[in-house]
C-alpha cells in the first residue's frame, strides 16, 4: 500500500485541521457546552463555505466527487476538535441519493450539495437488538411507513432523513421529509453533545422513488463504518496525546508519572491499538475508492474502532486517575465520543459475531486484497 498523500489530500487535511481546530479550542467547547445550542452553527457555516460538506457528493449533484478518502482526513480532524456538526452524516447520505435514487427525491443530492437543506442518516437499526422499527407496507403507487427511528442523528435540524425500514421482510433505506404532517419529531441530546431526535411515523406515504434498491444499503454500510471509524481514529488521537501530555508534567514521588514503566507500558499498547485502526481503516478507504468490495474490511476496522475507542478511553482515564471525572477538565470529552461512537458502529460484540458469521460462508484469504480468491460476491 502507498500512504503517501497527495498534495490536494494534504491541503484538504491541512484546511480541515485548521478549520476545527481554530474553533474548538478548550474554551470554545465549554461555551459551547453552556450555549444550550443543539449543533456549531457558525462551523458548519465554514464546513459549508469551504466546500467541506460536500467532498463526497458526485459532481453530477454538485459536489466535489472525491472519495472516502479524503473524507476520512476530514474527518479524522473532527474528531481530534470534537466538533458538533454533521459532516459525515449530510454527504453520505447525499451521495447515496444521487448514486441509486430516481426522480424527485434524487434532486435531494444536490440541494444538499448547495447546502440549501441539510441531510441525515442512520442505519444503527441494522445493529439494534430490538431490529428495525420502521415497516413499509406496499400500497397504490408507492409505500406507506409507520413505526419510529430511535435517535436520529440531528433529526430535529435536518429537513429530511435516509433511515432504514423494513419493506417485505428486507431492510430497504427509505427517504423521508421530516417536515410531513405524519412526523413527529422529539428532540433530545446524546451524552456527548449530539443532538437526536426520536422521529415517530404513522401512515406516511411516499412515492416509489423514495425506498431505494436493496444495494444502496450495501453500497452506504461499509462506508458509514469507514467515517465513524475516522472519526474514532481522530478522537483517540487527541485523547492519547493529550494524556501523554499529562502524565509527562503530572509528578508523584518527586518524579513525573510518565516515567513509570506501568504508565508508559499502559500508553505504549494505546498507541498500537491507533495504528491498528489506523492500517485497518487506510485499507477500507483504499478499497471502497478503487471500487473494490470490502465487507469483511469494514467489519474487521468497525470492531477496531470500538475495541480502540473503549481500550484508550479506559486508559487515559485511568492514568489521569480523579482528575479524570471532574467534568471542568477537558479529558472527559474525548471519553463520551468514543463511547458514542461505539455505540453508533453496534458495539464490538456485534461487529464481532457479523464478521465471524462473513468468514463462515466467505473461504476467504483475509486481509490479502490482491489475491483473486478474496474477492467477495
Amino acid at each position: 500500500m502507498d500512504f503517501e498523500l497527495s498534495e490536494d489530500q494534504r491541503a484538504i487535511a491541512e484546511m480541515a485541521d485548521s478549520l476545527f481546530t481554530d474553533h474548538c479550542d478548550d474554551d470554545a467547547l465549554r461555551q459551547w457546552d453552556s450555549s444550550g445550542e443543539a449543533m456549531m452553527a457558525d462551523l458548519w457555516g465554514l464546513c459549508v463555505e469551504t466546500g467541506l460538506h460536500a467532498l463526497a457528493i458526485p459532481e453530477q449533484a454538485g459536489g466535489s466527487d472525491l472519495g472516502i478518502t479524503e473524507l476520512m482526513l476530514v474527518l479524522q480532524a473532527q474528531g481530534r476538535s470534537l466538533g458538533q456538526v454533521p459532516l459525515w452524516r449530510h454527504q453520505l447520505a447525499a451521495a447515496t441519493l444521487a448514486h441509486f435514487a430516481l426522480g424527485e427525491a434524487a434532486g435531494w443530492a444536490a440541494r444538499a450539495a448547495s447546502a440549501e437543506v441539510l441531510l441525515t442518516l442512520s442505519i444503527e437499526a441494522r445493529a439494534s437488538a430490538c431490529g428495525i422499527d420502521l415497516h413499509a407496507r406496499p400500497c397504490e403507487g408507492g409505500w406507506v411507513l409507520d413505526g419510529k427511528v430511535a435517535a436520529l442523528a440531528f433529526g430535529q435540524q435536518a429537513q429530511a432523513a435516509l433511515v432504514l425500514a423494513e419493506a417485505e421482510g428486507q431492510p430497504r433505506l427509505v427517504l423521508i421529509d421530516l417536515s410531513a404532517t405524519q412526523v413527529r419529531r422529539v428532540p433530545g441530546v446524546l451524552t456527548h453533545g449530539e443532538p437526536v431526535a426520536e422521529i415517530e411515523i404513522e401512515g406516511l406515504r411516499i412515492s416509489a422513488e423514495q425506498l431505494l434498491p436493496g444495494p444502496a444499503l450495501d453500497w452506504l454500510e461499509p462506508r458509514v463504518q469507514a467515517a465513524l471509524a475516522a472519526l474514532q481514529l481522530g478522537v483517540s488521537e487527541a485523547h492519547i496525546r493529550r494524556t501523554v501530555a499529562y502524565v509527562s508534567e503530572r509528578e508523584q514521588f518527586d518524579r513525573p508519572i510518565g516515567s513509570f514503566q506501568a504508565v508508559q507500558m499502559r500508553m505504549a499498547d494505546a498507541h498500537i491499538d491507533l495504528e491498528a485502526l489506523r492500517s485497518a481503516l487506510w485499507q477500507l478507504c483504499y478499497r471502497l475508492d478503487a471500487g473494490l468490495a470490502a465487507p469483511c474490511e469494514a467489519l474487521a476496522t468497525a470492531w477496531l474502532a470500538c475495541e480502540a475507542g473503549h481500550r484508550i478511553g479506559h486508559s487515559a482515564q485511568h492514568v489521569h486517575g480523579g482528575i479524570g471525572v471532574d467534568l471542568t477538565y477537558p479529558i472527559h470529552r474525548f471519553l463520551y465520543w468514543s463511547r458514542a461512537l461505539g455505540l453508533a458502529l453496534g458495539g464490538s460484540a456485534a461487529c464481532l459475531e457479523r464478521l465471524g458469521d462473513w468468514l463462515g460462508d466467505n473461504d476467504k484469504l483475509g486481509w490479502k486484497y490482491d489475491l483473486e480468491e478474496h474477492q467477495a460476491l
